[in-house]
């Protein structure tokens, strides 16, 4: 039975976590669902999938839209994710090249 790694926390992903995983810690920072200063260093899969479905289920209650969030979360939504592109960048992250893979 293959043992499954901890997961190495947003900002030891790939590209400070421009990642499926680091795209659902961004999620749960904006909706308050974790606290941004939460890595998820150290999590199980199980953890993971457990937060992937709370960020889910609060996506569908908006309508999987930006547009429907109110203004104080659509900022902070907005805000997180141009941080992480930000550092994703210096870290040599080129989202043009990560489209055509």
């Amino acid at each position: 039975m293959k043992k499954t790694e901890p997961y190495v926390g947003i900002h030891n992903d790939l590209y400070g976590g421009m990642t499926d995983i680091g795209r659902i810690i961004r999620d749960a920072w904006a909706f308050g669902l974790i606290a941004e200063s939460e890595t998820c260093a150290g999590w199980q899969a199980a953890g993971i999938e457990s937060l992937w479905e709370k960020v889910h289920e609060t996506w569908d209650h908006y309508g999987f839209s930006v547009r429907n969030f109110p203004e104080e979360l659509r900022q902070r939504y907005l805000r997180i994710q141009e941080e992480a592109v930000t550092r994703a960048k210096a870290l040599g992250w080129n989202a043009d090249l990560d489209l055509e893979e």
